[in-house]
């Protein structure tokens, strides 16, 4: 579905549906669940383009850009997207976060990989309009004919004569908006698809101050902000007597939902803050034996998301030949290098937060909210993120320190620490999965199911509405990447079962796609063995022809043939293989390992992705090589347990996760381009690394490893 159409499209056919009232409920949310399983997300209510460019005297363009920046490379690619239908060149172009005063806000979100091909279509037409704008001010101001003017690297030209950009820009005081330009064919392009340097490179090398953590205001203060080391914890009773004592202590600030000490240094508010005293109410001493117990298939809301033939009827528990396998994977934290927090300025009649975030809408929703302000008053100023992957897709704590410098009527500066951090986090759920199959005499798969039990990740967004519950009745977040992806199985069914947990669990770079991959995939490579096949001929025979199944069978044979599958490997070492489809972006990956002392040591990670049309080639092989790499850490390392209510470990170093050390000496990517368009490219690397890892396990050991993190025996 192209994303111009989703909203019409969708509300039709959910409108024909629920309407139909011989079709039940059940067919309606798979019909739904197929929808956001493949949709694109458009970019909603773009600004007019003279808030989205400033057009500066000495030429150069500043892209005010209301996607955020936290590492991924959007800023550089969004620029050469720009550029090409500006017709100037990159070096010329800015890229900033567009603040909420320049009323060019996000609808959304910066998430879900959509940054570049959200915008791909959207920004090419304000670029394009903005020419157009600029040529008519330049016809108008020097009477010239439109129709002879003609564009090239920030000028305008008619005949001899030239004139900058900033020159024409200088003299508008009122821009007018003409109808949008036909745009350039792609294929003309002087800047997309080529890996140009990265327009931010030069501040994070030189160490610029342009994270949150970095901003200050004049005559600002430090807060801190009590926060439980418990999970399912409420504000109980609050002693403030030894914590006014304390040396440069400003205020205390007590709300009925938190307690904030505001003082002159960071390290005075950290030790009044610890000299609170604070009983926490909690409902009852969870563990993790608790919470295992919870996440079971079979327990909790089950819903089915997925459904072609009768995978039920064949594959229920006095089927001949019935295959079945079991798979988990543990609570995640996201261990972002910097924890959240902001500055904030209240003043009379207005409000400033400069902040962290990747929801920049609903950031100053929530502090105009709090504060009893209009929107209108409230002014976000993003900055660059030292780490997003979802643990910012809500940033409450930016109305807290706005109800704190409101107190004391100066800008306050406060930063969890780390263990908040960790404890406070929105957590990536814990799964469990029931995978079942069955094989024909021939060894094909004529039936396959995938159950998944996961917390929420989606629902409690603040992102989403409640009703989206009711709707959807699955969270899909929990199920992304859980759908069969094999088309070629002609009995196939998914059911997601969903548990509320105790501790507030969200979204998490991929969502449930790592953890439903490692089980699909796993399972996938025990059917090809159990069938004799090879499991890259095995999958390949499960895929039809459709064109998300012929760009699927592209990037596993690319992946294939580029990392010499089936060829003879140094003694010790074997291979494994792994793919997925998330956001319509397939993936193929293998995995060279070799165990030493029952640990495994990834030597080499070959990746094929096809995401459409790539607008810089360095870009998308760097988010590969990052996504490999966190999905590693994810799958071999990371876990936390729940000990008396509390989350455990920490801090990092308990907090196991991948090093430099456990790094592949290499990770070959190899990009395919069977779309017209740019796809998602963020998150789906991170999908098929888990299960390429425990399949290679398989192929050197004969150990099947079906929880994570991976740890051979």
């Amino acid at each position: 579905m192209k994303r111009r159409k989703f909203l019409v499209g969708s509300a039709i056919g959910v409108g024909v549906i629920l309407g139909s009232g011989y079709l039940s409920r059940k067919v309606w949310r798979r019909y739904l669940a197929g929808v956001a399983n493949t949709i694109d997300l458009p970019y909603l209510k773009p600004a007019p383009p003279h808030l989205w460019f400033e057009i500066k005297a000495n030429n150069e363009i500043i892209l005010h850009c209301p996607k955020v920046e936290m590492g991924q490379g959007a800023f550089t690619g969004l620029a050469q997207i720009a550029a090409d239908e500006l017709d100037v060149r990159v070096d010329q172009m800015q890229v900033v976060h567009a603040t909420t005063d320049t009323d060019n806000i996000d609808e959304f979100s910066t998430g879900g990989s959509t940054s570049i091909s959200s915008l791909w279509q959207p920004l090419r037409e304000l670029a394009a309009t903005m020419r157009e704008m600029l040529k008519n001010e330049a016809a108008k101001q020097h009477n010239l004919p439109i129709k002879d003017l003609s564009t090239s690297e920030g000028m305008i030209r008619h005949g001899e004569q030239q004139l900058t950009y900033g020159e024409i820009a200088a003299s508008v005081e009122t821009w007018t908006v003409p109808k949008t330009p036909p745009l350039k064919d792609p294929k003309s392009y002087q800047w997309v698809g080529k890996p140009i340097p990265r327009v931010d490179l030069l501040e994070k090398v030189t160490g610029s101050p342009i994270y949150g953590m970095d901003a200050e205001m004049p005559d600002m203060l430090f807060g801190a902000i009590a926060r439980p080391d418990k999970v399912d914890a409420e504000l109980g009773t609050v002693d403030t007597a030894e914590a006014d004592k304390m040396p440069g202590v400003v205020k205390i600030v007590q709300e009925k939902d938190f307690v904030g000490v505001i003082a002159h240094s960071y390290t005075e508010a950290e030790n009044a803050k610890n000299a609170l005293n604070i009983t926490w109410k909690t409902n009852r001493a969870w563990q993790s034996s608790d919470i295992l117990e919870m996440i079971q298939v079979g327990k909790g809301s089950p819903q089915e998301i997925q459904k072609e033939g009768r995978a039920d009827r064949l594959l229920d528990s006095s089927s001949e030949g019935l295959m079945q396998a079991e798979y988990s994977s543990p609570i995640g934290a996201h261990a972002q290098l910097e924890p959240n927090g902001a500055v904030a300025y209240v003043e009379k009649d207005k409000a400033t937060v400069i902040i962290s975030t990747q929801v920049v809408k609903l950031t100053r929703s929530e502090v105009a909210k709090r504060l009893g302000m209009k929107k209108e008053q409230v002014n976000i100023i993003p900055s660059f993120l030292g780490g997003g992957f979802g643990r910012r897709l809500h940033t409450p704590h930016a109305a807290e320190i706005a109800v704190l410098s409101r107190a004391v009527g100066r800008p306050v500066k406060c930063f969890y620490n780390r263990q908040e951090e960790f404890q406070n986090d929105t957590f990536r759920p814990p799964t469990h999965h029931v995978l079942k199959a069955k094989l024909s005499d021939n060894k094909e798969i004529i039936a396959l199911e995938h159950h998944v039990s996961s917390g929420d990740v989606m629902f409690g967004s603040p992102l989403f509405p409640g009703i989206a519950e009711h709707i959807l009745g699955a969270d899909l977040g929990a199920w992304r990447g859980g759908m069969i992806q094999y088309s070629g199985i002609p009995n196939h069914r998914a059911v997601s079962w969903r548990v509320k947990l105790p501790f507030a669990t969200s979204w998490w770079r991929s969502l449930g796609l790592l953890a439903n991959t490692f089980a699909i995939e796993s399972f996938m490579d025990e059917l090809a063995h159990r069938a004799g096949k090879d499991p890259v001929a095995f999958r390949l025979a499960h895929i039809n022809d459709s064109e998300a199944g012929l760009r699927l069978k592209a990037v596993i044979q690319a992946a294939a043939e580029k990392a010499k599958w089936g060829q003879a490997l140094e003694e010790g070492h074997a291979m494994g293989f792994a793919c997925s489809t998330d956001v319509n972006t397939p993936v193929a990956q293998v995995a060279e390992i070799s165990i030493s002392n029952d640990k495994i040591k990834v030597h080499k990670v070959t990746c094929a992705i096809d995401p459409g049309l790539v607008i810089n080639p360095d870009q998308v092989r760097a988010q590969c090589e990052g996504a490999i790499i966190m999905g590693m850490s994810a799958a071999m390392f990371e876990e936390m347990e729940v000990v008396d209510n509390s989350l455990q470990p920490i801090i990092y170093g308990p907090y196991r996760m991948a090093q430099m050390r456990d790094a592949p000496k290499e990770i070959d990517v190899v990009l395919l381009e069977n779309a017209q368009t740019p796809g998602a490219v963020g998150e789906p690397p991170l999908g098929p690394i888990g299960a390429a890892i425990a399949n290679a396990v398989f192929a050197l050991t004969g150990q099947r490893l079906r929880s994570m993190p991976l740890q051979p025996a």
